[in-house]
Parts: structure tokens; sequence; C-alpha cells
């Protein structure tokens, strides 16, 4: 029996093109950001690694019974502390030395729904807010400044 298949060796994603012109290969925009967070840069949505990213809030009252077997991370580390639960439920916190992080719901970023199935290709897109099928020749786009390269 013959088998009818396409030849797949010109086929090639747009990750392939970026990694072989090295697209993204820029100086890490904050001190502790290895390449593996290299996606965050690149997608305007949220992006959950497997690495322990939150500080285990029973873990900081002494609680926390799961030891290594817990998702959440076991140090003192003030940039992965978790959401402070009145702030983003209430929109405001009395607690005056509360160590918990206060994001501001405007400034709240998106999850990826195209990571979250497994596979996000958004990377040319960095400066754009959406999606639009023209990518870089949308004629809605606007550059954000702070984005890479800049």
């Amino acid at each position: 029996m013959q088998e009818l298949v396409a030849g797949l060796e010109k086929l090639m994603f747009d990750l392939e093109r970026d990694v072989e012109h090295q697209r993204g290969a820029l100086l890490l925009p904050f001190p502790g950001m290895d390449s593996t967070a290299l996606a965050r840069l690149v997608c305007p949505f949220r992006h959950i690694s497997g690495e322990k990213t939150v500080v285990c809030k029973h873990w900081l009252r002494g609680l926390c019974k799961r030891g290594d077997e817990c998702e959440f991370l076991h140090e003192y580390d003030m940039t992965k502390m978790p959401e402070c639960y009145f702030y983003s439920k209430f929109g405001e916190c009395s607690n005056r030395e509360c160590p918990f992080l206060h994001i501001d719901p405007a400034s709240r970023v998106k999850d990826c729904p195209w990571y979250d199935r497994g596979f996000c290709k958004q990377g040319e897109y960095l400066a754009l807010a959406g999606f639009c099928p023209e990518g870089l020749k949308c004629k809605f786009m606007q550059y954000v400044s702070g984005g890479v390269g800049e």
C-alpha cells in the first residue's frame, strides 16, 4: 500500500525561523531572569511554568505540612509573594505592613490561551495589546514603550 504523505521537509514553524535568525536574543530585562522565561517576554499574556513561582502562604505562617512536596516556594522572596486577598477582592488593604502583593486590576495580565493549550506562537507580536491576523503589518498596531529592544 502506498502512503500519501506531504513532504514535511519544507514545513517550518514561526518559532523555528525565530530561532534560526536569533530573534529575541537580547539582554535580560532584569536580574534573576534566565532564558527559560523568554516566552514571557514575547507574549502579552501570562505563562505559568512548572517552577515554584509563588511563596507558600501556609509556609509563611509556619503551617505548611507538605514540605518538599509543596508546589509553592518555601523561601521568603518579596518578588514572588502571593497576591493579597483583600486588595484583589476589595481594591484596598488596611494592613500597612502587608507582606502580600497588591496588584492593580487594570495592570493585571491575562492568561495566554495558546500557552494553556501547549504552544504559543505570539513571539513577534510583543508590541500588540491583542492579536491581529495581519501581524506586524496591522494598520491598528500601537507600539508600547519598554518592549524588547528598548
